[in-house]
């Protein structure tokens, strides 16, 4: 049997607090398993919360208090939690964000934005404001800072596997000047060699293709099942339905199998930052006829 992983109760409020479901669950002599019995929640779940990967949403935190009793104890500290791990990140990711740290794997589909571990600040700042037109400029850095924040995970021991497909439109769109395009294009290059991850790109002339909709987001782990994050505009949602994990994954693949190889890709990445750079880039947009 692998030895035990205690939880550093130190390492932010939802650590904390998973480390304690796991004292008083383990003082009233019970397994995740009878924990999880009669609250909706499977045992995944419960180990991930134990873990401080994820934080407790109220619902469950009214079953824990009535299985453990504890006197509403968890349930008046679901705030704390939701604020702990919230840090600059939209409320729907907060849970994505803490668990990308711990993944053995993060596997991206990107059809309108690149993602946020490949983003340049500047780029970062334009999406955030476009989104946050009436938000204040520190509300707005706030939200730029903890998403740059994010690109540490590569400097870990043991970084994620991370790979990458991205709709070509993704690099086509003039979301920053020319020179802020190019620095763009080179910083994604760069991430991309220097930590062996993949990217590859679904060019614009494919007809049809998996994922024709929406950003969505794998992630597997050593020792938990794997998840599934979709988003769309103003909200996101977090799937770990085995079934539907497993559909999600399928199609991912046959994603793979529609993009250019990583070769391909790169090298289009590499010129096109180039194209920026030399102001040779043209718009699509630009170029359609009027109606």
């Amino acid at each position: 049997m692998p030895p035990r992983k205690d939880t550093d109760a130190s390492a932010n409020v939802p650590s904390f607090y998973g480390a304690e479901l796991r004292f008083k669950r383990e003082l009233a002599g019970l397994t995740l398993e009878q924990l999880a019995e009669g609250s909706y929640r499977g045992v995944p779940f419960l180990s991930q919360i134990e873990h401080g990967e994820r934080r407790m949403p109220l619902d469950l935190a009214r079953h824990v208090d009535k299985v453990l009793g504890t006197d509403g104890f968890f349930e008046r500290r679901c705030e704390d939690a939701r604020k702990a791990k919230q840090s600059g990140h939209a409320e729907y990711f907060a849970d994505v964000a803490e668990m990308e740290q711990h993944a053995g794997t993060i596997e991206d589909w990107a059809p309108m934005l690149l993602p946020g571990l490949l983003q340049t600040s500047a780029y970062a700042r334009a999406i955030v404001r476009a989104a946050m037109p009436r938000a204040r400029d520190a509300e707005v850095e706030k939200k730029v800072s903890a998403r740059m924040g994010r690109a540490s995970l590569f400097e870990a021991d043991n970084p994620p596997a991370f790979w990458a497909i991205l709709d070509e439109s993704v690099i086509r769109r003039r979301v920053l000047a020319d020179d802020g395009m190019a620095e763009l294009l080179e910083h994604v290059a760069h991430v991309i060699t220097t930590t062996r991850s993949i990217l590859q790109i679904v060019p614009e002339t494919s007809s049809t293709h998996p994922f024709m909709m929406g950003m969505t987001r794998t992630m597997t782990f050593a020792d938990a099942p794997p998840v599934v994050y979709v988003e769309s505009l103003h909200s996101g949602q977090l799937i770990d339905y085995p079934a539907l994990v497993k559909d999600y994954r399928e199609s991912y693949d046959l994603l793979r199998a529609a993009a250019l190889s990583p070769e391909a890709s790169l090298a289009m990445i590499q010129a096109a930052a180039e194209d920026y750079r030399n102001g040779k880039h043209e718009d699509r947009l630009e170029r359609r006829p009027l109606a």
